[in-house]
């Protein structure tokens, strides 16, 4: 996620900095509507107020990143848009230059969140779309990252549970739009180095299922004519689906980014991830699960 708006800062402190054209008021500062360009070669278009920018404009930094919105007392307050250099864009609510408040952010590979920021960061209510699988986070956020009860949308099921520093903790289940449900919970263990204390224990993800259940379909939903609906072939795509073997490689990848995992006693065959893997928060990447920075 881009900060260019702290990183490159606004500058026009005083009403004495570069050339301005346009209005003023009776102690000559700047007042009503008007045109300025700073010494760093930034450009600012709009109101004014006793010499600071105050109402809406539109501020054009140099190197290309531009805002369009309300100010006061010359910082972002109100409504705005901010254009970013990376190609991302906020339009939202900002608090004195902070994102906060309702907001939508649109990243560089085209995943959106909308809901609520505090401080830059997600925090609160909001949805994450990914562009490339409309695959969809639905929940609560918490300093950026997935945390407390949320949903993870797929086209043909989701996973309802709660989240833990972005990632599911605890008991959930993945339903089905035939109108069954998998019952399991999501463990999370640690392993040292038996070998280097000092290095921090490996955390590891693992899916544990549980049982199949019926719930009250909302849709029907559509099998062959020849295809009879039973426990035993729900069973089956259960099986096929802890086991990676639907037809669908994209939802094959988004299972293995949510390490579903064999229901087995072998050690060998449970697909398992570092917990200590990156996410995109930090590094930029347009895998299933791994929002843009």
């Amino acid at each position: 996620m881009s900060d260019d708006e702290d990183e490159l800062g606004e500058e026009e402190q005083t009403n004495n900095l570069g050339t301005y054209e346009g209005e003023r008021n009776e102690s000559n500062e700047r007042h009503g509507f008007g045109k300025a360009t700073l010494p760093n070669g930034d450009t600012y278009e709009g109101q004014y107020e006793n010499g600071k920018r105050n109402g809406t404009g539109t501020y054009r930094f140099s190197v290309g990143a531009r805002y369009i919105g309300d100010y006061q007392k010359n910082k972002r307050h109100g409504r705005g848009i901010f254009y970013y250099t990376d190609g991302s864009k906020y339009d939202g609510e900002w608090n004195e230059n902070i994102r906060e408040g309702h907001g939508i952010y649109t990243y560089p590979n085209n995943d959106t969140y909308e809901g609520e920021w505090k401080n830059h960061q997600r925090h609160g209510k909001g949805t994450y779309t990914y562009a490339s699988t409309k695959a969809q986070y639905i929940g609560t956020w918490k300093e950026g990252k997935r945390q407390g009860p949320g949903e993870l949308e797929f086209n043909q099921y989701k996973y309802i549970g709660k989240f833990h520093d972005n990632y599911p903790k605890g008991k959930g289940r993945f339903v089905f739009k035939n109108g069954y449900q998998q019952n399991g919970e999501y463990y999370i263990t640690s392993i040292n180095d038996e070998e280097d204390s000092e290095v921090p224990p490996q955390i590891q993800y693992k899916w544990i299922a549980r049982d199949v259940t019926a719930i009250k379909q909302k849709e029907p939903y559509d099998f062959d004519d020849d295809e009879q609906i039973d426990v035993n072939r729900i069973q089956e795509l259960v099986d096929k689906f802890k086991n990676k073997q639907l037809n669908s490689q994209e939802e094959q990848d988004a299972l293995q980014k949510m390490h579903v995992v064999p229901d087995n006693d072998n050690p060998e065959n449970d697909d398992t991830f570092d917990g200590n893997e990156q996410m995109n928060d930090e590094i930029p990447g347009e895998e299933q699960f791994d929002e843009e920075n």
